[in-house]
C-alpha cells in the first residue's frame, strides 16, 4: 500500500539517523526479500560503508552508500521500516525479514506480514539509473512533470485515465489512493480514455497530481492497513480522503453520494456528479466497466 507519500516520508524521518553514519551489517532473515540474489550477496556488498543519502525513486527508498553501491527497498503492500535502539533489535519480532545495524547503535527493521516486499543491491550509479529507468517514468514531484510531458504520455492512449497513472513505468508512485484523490480533484471520470483528454483537463489532472501528493507528505502518509512511520505512529492522510473509502457518504463538493466501481481491477471511488462520464459509453475499453 505505500505510495510515494509515504516512502518520502520515511525517507524524510530516516534522513537525520542514517546520512554520514556506517551501515556496519544487513542480516537479511528472509532469502525471498532479495531473491534470486543470495542473502550473503547483499550482505557482503553493503557490510561497513558509510551511508552518504537516503534517496527514493517512485516507492523504492534508496540508501546510497560510500563506493557508489545503492541498496533500494521496496515496501510493496504491508512492508515497514522501523527505527528502533539496539535494545529493542528483538530477533523473534514478528514479521521481520531484513535489519541493518549502525554504527549508533540504532537498528533498521525490514518487517513486511505478506513478504511482498524487496531488497536489491546495485553497484553503480549506471546499474542503479538502468533499474530505475527500466521501471519507472516520471517523478511527478520534479519539474520535469509539466502538463505537456504528461500530455506526450497520454496521446494515442486508449486506457482509462485511473488505469495510466497506476502505470509505474509511465508516472511513479502513484498507488490507488492518491489517483482517486487526484481524479476527483480534476473532475476527470476514472474511465476516461486517457488519450481522449483535453489540455485544461490535463493541466488540471497535473495540477491535482501534484497537490495531492503535496498534501499527502504533509499529513505524513495514509495509515489504513498496515504503513507505519519509523517509530511506529501512524500517519493522518486517512483523514483528509475526499473520495477514497467513502462509499455512499455525500461528496465534498456537491453532496451526492460517492460511488464505487472497478477500474482494472482495482475498487476506484468517485462521484458520478463531479466527475462526469464521457458522452459516449462506447469510448469506455468494455472490460473496465464492471461494477
Amino acid at each position: 500500500m505505500p505510495e510515494l507519500p509515504e516512502v518520502e516520508t520515511i525517507r524524510r524521518q530516516l534522513a537525520p539517523h542514517l546520512e554520514g553514519r556506517v551501515l556496519e551489517r544487513l542480516k537479511v532473515l528472509d532469502p525471498r526479500w532479495c531473491e534470486p540474489a543470495e542473502p550473503a550477496a547483499l550482505e557482503d556488498a553493503v557490510r561497513a560503508r558509510r551511508i552518504e543519502r537516503v534517496g527514493r525513486r517512485g516507492k523504492y527508498l534508496v540508501l546510497e552508500l560510500e563506493g557508489d553501491v545503492h541498496l533500494a527497498m521496496h515496501l510493496r503492500m504491508t512492508g515497514t521500516l522501523l527505527l528502533v535502539p539496539e535494545s529493542d533489535d528483538a530477533p523473534d519480532r514478528p514479521h521481520l525479514r531484513a535489519r541493518l545495524a549502525l554504527e549508533s547503535g540504532k537498528r533498521l527493521l525490514f518487517c513486511d506480514v505478506r513478504r511482498f516486499g524487496t531488497g536489491v543491491v546495485l553497484l553503480g550509479s549506471e546499474a542503479r539509473d538502468a533499474y530505475f529507468d527500466a521501471r519507472l517514468g516520471v517523478e511527478p514531484l520534479e519539474a520535469d512533470f509539466t502538463a505537456e510531458s504528461l500530455r506526450a504520455l497520454a496521446r494515442g492512449r486508449r486506457a482509462p485515465v485511473k488505469s495510466f497513472l497506476l502505470t509505474q513505468e509511465r508516472i511513479a508512485g502513484l498507488g490507488n489512493i492518491y489517483a482517486d484523490e487526484a481524479l476527483f480533484r480534476a473532475r476527470i471520470h476514472p474511465l476516461r480514455p486517457v488519450g481522449t483528454l483535453r489540455r485544461p483537463q490535463l493541466a488540471a489532472l497535473r495540477d491535482a497530481v501534484i497537490g495531492t501528493l503535496e498534501t499527502g507528505i504533509d499529513a505524513k502518509g495514509a495509515s489504513i492497513d498496515d504503513f507505519r512511520h519509523t517509530d511506529g505512529a501512524e500517519g493522518s492522510f486517512q483523514d483528509r480522503f475526499l473520495v477514497y473509502g467513502r462509499e455512499s457518504e455525500p461528496c465534498p463538493r456537491c453532496g451526492r453520494p460517492i460511488q464505487k466501481l472497478r477500474v482494472g481491477g482495482r475498487g476506484t471511488y468517485f462521484c458520478s456528479y463531479c466527475q462526469r462520464a464521457p458522452r459516449s459509453s462506447r469510448q469506455w475499453p468494455v472490460a473496465s466497466r464492471q461494477a
